[in-house]
């Protein structure tokens, strides 16, 4: 499916704007203006003056740990690839898939090493990192689109997670934060909002709280969420779900090499997946020095559970019902629907 996308065609009709609402429904045509063959890159593909325009940067965002503005002026190469996430929706275990298939299984590949954060106020040497690289770049962002400089010529990979398993993982990693990543965080500059500090012991309370709040501190999830969805459509887009990865990840590994036209060794793939495999990396985490600053435990701490629905045993169904319920008034019924299964409109 994705792989006819890419595709030496003319495609027409009329739709609602993958922009959003605010964006009147339009007629639209995709054109390639490349040779017919299913392994070039995107620079080869072009929109006519009627289609929809590739989404633009409206504003800036600069927060707890991102800085929205580090991308501007970014110098994009044609084959790069862009993992976008909010927070703990399935960022590192994407970065290492996406690390194997470019470093051809390599078990000492943590892609996380590799994928420089852009936006990321805790990494201000992420540009001369990315600059310096000569492999496939794999760049990494929390950014919702409407505040990411997008280009046409980069890949990008949007991860989803049932909002509870993100809260629920996000608490865990804020609780392991150190005293000196607390530090850092609350010293930036224009910083927005009151200091953070640690998460008290109640995750009950610690979820109602990231509902009320909208995913604070970090910027808002449902926008993020539902902002990435609407592009879905663009031929360089991809939508991977974290329930997809852990229910069947050989064949999403396949999925997203066919999306970034990297061929697969079929006998390598069992490698890969091993490491993709939480034990494996956690073994390389602990070893990564950045994460030894920054979490209690180092990067043995940050790998954490790697699980879904830990929720369940802990929440009421009224307090489960009610994160459903914000998704509805937040999100699109299919982009709710996206989010909490995986699940896609046919």
């Amino acid at each position: 499916m994705v792989l006819d996308r890419l595709a030496c065609r003319i495609q027409s009709g009329v739709e609602a704007s993958p922009l959003g609402p605010s964006w009147p429904a339009r007629p639209y045509r995709w054109r390639n203006l490349g040779a017919p063959t299913a392994t070039r890159t995107l620079a080869s593909h072009a929109y006519d003056p009627i289609v929809r325009p590739w989404p633009q940067k409206t504003r800036e965002i600069a927060q707890y740990v991102v800085d929205s503005a580090r991308w501007n002026g970014f110098a994009f190469r044609d084959d790069d690839i862009v993992i976008a996430t909010w927070a703990k929706t399935g960022t590192t275990l994407t970065q290492q898939v996406v690390g194997q298939l470019i470093f051809k299984g390599d078990p000492e590949i943590f892609g996380m090493a590799h994928s420089p954060w852009i936006d990321s106020r805790l990494i201000p040497n992420a540009q001369q990192q990315a600059e310096a690289q000569t492999h496939r770049r794999f760049l990494k962002t929390h950014l919702p689109v409407d505040a990411l400089v997008f280009s046409p010529k980069a890949r990008y990979i949007y991860v989803g997670r049932d909002a509870r398993d993100v809260c629920w993982s996000w608490y865990h990693h804020q609780v392991n934060f150190t005293p000196e990543t607390y530090d850092t965080l609350n010293a930036f500059p224009g910083r927005a909002g009151p200091p953070i500090a640690r998460p008290g012991g109640d995750i009950r309370a610690y979820y109602h709280a990231w509902l009320d709040n909208d995913g604070w501190p970090a910027p808002s999830f449902w926008a993020n969420v539902q902002g990435w969805w609407d592009i879905r459509r663009l031929p360089n887009v991809l939508l991977v779900h974290f329930a997809r990865l852990k229910a069947d990840l050989p064949a999403e590994i396949r999925r997203i090499g066919a999306f970034l036209d990297v061929p697969i060794d079929e006998a390598l793939l069992p490698a890969m997946v091993e490491h993709c495999g939480l034990e494996h990396m956690r073994r390389q985490a602990a070893a990564f020095e950045r994460l030894k600053h920054r979490f209690k435990g180092g990067g043995a701490t940050f790998i954490n559970k790697g699980t879904n629905e830990r929720w369940r045993d802990v929440l009421s169904p009224a307090e489960i019902a009610k994160c459903d319920a914000i998704a509805a008034e937040r999100l699109t019924p299919d982009c709710a629907r996206w989010l909490a299964t995986g699940a896609l409109p046919d």
